[in-house]
């Protein structure tokens, strides 16, 4: 009998806003944790510290995925995917084996990654286009839902993220934006949704 295949490990972290020795803490985790892929759910740079926010990984040869947050501008995510040839998956989607993630990065309120609701909702269709008959999805957004745990803090979450869930029901939802409900995780319908936080979280798909 063929024993069960093997699980696809993921490091997801947000909200680093520029700090070099979180993300190098961040790596060590990676490499000590054997992970595939990591993702970072926006909100690197603050304003334009770029320095060593991604270096880290790719020198441990992690693979890397990448979406803005409200303090990134687009523009920086693209600076950063291109110097350090990892992959900004804002309105795009990429697929390891049976398993296909798509994501919208950005999020309404202040920051030069301001973005409209409707918009995040145009970027999550935009991406989702190609990842038909996939067997395993994960969602990538900076902005938690409408209706998540998350809207304790009294930010409203993302109605186009929820109405998201509800239209391609992702397996996983993978999201920051609200520090302080960092590692709360939920079910909204059968998707698994996770404020990754700072310190991130390891997923195993």
């Amino acid at each position: 009998m063929a024993g069960k295949s093997k699980k696809f490990r993921i490091l997801a972290a947000g909200d680093i806003h520029g700090d070099s020795k979180l993300t190098r803490k961040l790596a060590e985790k990676a490499e000590k944790e054997n992970v595939d892929l990591v993702i970072l759910t926006g909100d690197l740079t603050g304003w334009t510290e770029t320095k060593d926010l991604i270096k880290p990984f790719t020198e441990k040869r992690k693979k890397v995925l990448i979406i803005p947050g409200n303090w990134d501008s687009f523009a920086t995510a693209d600076f950063l995917a291109t110097v350090y040839g990892v992959r900004n998956i804002h309105g795009y989607s990429v697929q390891y084996e049976n398993i296909g993630i798509f994501g919208a990065g950005g999020a309404r309120g202040p920051g030069p990654g301001d973005i409209s609701d409707s918009e995040i909702l145009k970027t999550l269709e935009k991406a989702h286009l190609s990842l038909k008959g996939i067997e395993k999805k994960i969602m990538i957004t900076h902005m938690h839902p409408a209706g998540s745990k998350s809207e304790f803090s009294g930010i409203p979450g993302s109605k186009s993220i929820a109405k998201a869930i509800e239209k391609f029901r992702p397996d996983i939802l993978l999201h920051s934006h609200i520090h302080e409900a960092h590692g709360f995780e939920e079910y909204i319908g059968k998707t698994k949704v996770i404020n990754v936080g700072r310190e991130g979280k390891i997923i195993e798909i």
